[in-house]
């Protein structure tokens, strides 16, 4: 059997600034949503433009926050287009009051990254020059 990764489903204590930030800082957007089974609260799945129908991040309401002990960089990764994405990621941190992590190069196959914390505590990572996004063609990222 075959399978292929669909979606990562979060259970948030608030859907409606995990939107807003998943939409302004990683620029998805709303593909689905409906009322929670348990009619408090909304389930919404969001995507990347043109990913719509091949990855999703479903935000599921009524959950407890983030509670990662210590040492744990459980993330959410999303690559930019250049190396200098990763720089400007790290100032929209700054600006939001959410910067967790200062960016970092440790070369291939890591790349330079920078970590941000979302409304529920999830860590989002921003990388360029991993094996799966931009900068990854040769190995040898900027």
């Amino acid at each position: 059997m075959t399978a292929m990764i669909t979606h990562i489903a979060l259970h948030v204590a608030d859907v409606e600034a995990c939107i807003a930030f998943y939409r302004d800082v990683c620029a998805l957007e709303i593909v689905h949503e409906r009322a929670a089974g348990s009619g408090d609260g909304r389930v919404v799945w969001m995507a990347a433009a043109g990913q719509e129908t091949s990855f999703v991040l479903v935000l599921l309401p009524g959950g407890p926050g983030a509670q990662r002990a210590a040492g744990d960089f459980s993330h959410i990764g999303f690559a930019v287009a250049r190396p200098a994405g990763v720089d400007e990621m790290a100032e929209v941190g700054r600006a939001r009051g959410c910067l967790m992590m200062e960016p970092v190069d440790e070369g291939y196959p890591v790349g330079r990254f920078v970590c941000l914390q979302d409304p529920d505590g999830n860590i989002v990572e921003f990388s360029y020059g991993q094996p799966l996004g931009p900068g990854a063609s040769d190995g040898s990222a900027e």
